[in-house]
């Protein structure tokens, strides 16, 4: 079992004995979420997997919450939101800006990249080392940006 799915599963026993009922939903549908993926894919996750699982399931609640908000219901984007939270904590710490440059440029020297036609292999040296620390949209806009300089 992945480190991370240990750390998961550690905490919904923590939630359960605590009485933690929002996070406990969360947690469980995090769970789900990640079984659903191995049983679907046939094989165990390991902590890159359940990083992408976690990211996506950030990614739309996001989405939900601006929808949410929206439509006038502040209810169900707070619920969003508080969830965003509670699987922020099994993310790694986000990268800074400085730190995101300075991958896209080692992986722009690392791939030899020199126009757009290389998008490609740059996002695919970069994609490990920012999943769940970074948004990747931004940084492809940033690497698009520098690849047509």
């Amino acid at each position: 079992m992945s480190e991370l799915k240990a750390r998961i599963t550690d905490a919904v026993k923590t939630a359960m004995k605590a009485g933690d009922k929002t996070r406990l939903v969360t947690l469980r549908m995090i769970t789900a979420a990640i079984k659903q993926r191995e049983v679907d894919e046939r094989q165990d996750m390991d902590d890159a997997a359940v990083l992408a699982v976690l990211t996506k399931m950030v990614k739309q609640r996001r989405e939900a919450a601006v929808q949410y908000r929206q439509a006038q219901r502040e209810d169900l984007a707070a619920k969003e939101l508080a969830e965003v939270e509670i699987l922020n904590d099994f993310l790694p710490q986000p990268l800074s800006d400085a730190e995101v440059e300075a991958i896209i440029d080692e992986a722009i020297r690392e791939t030899g990249a020199g126009g757009i036609q290389d998008m490609g292999k740059v996002m695919g040296v970069m994609r490990p080392k920012l999943q769940g620390r970074a948004d990747l949209g931004a940084a492809s806009a940033r690497v698009k940006a520098k690849l047509t300089e």
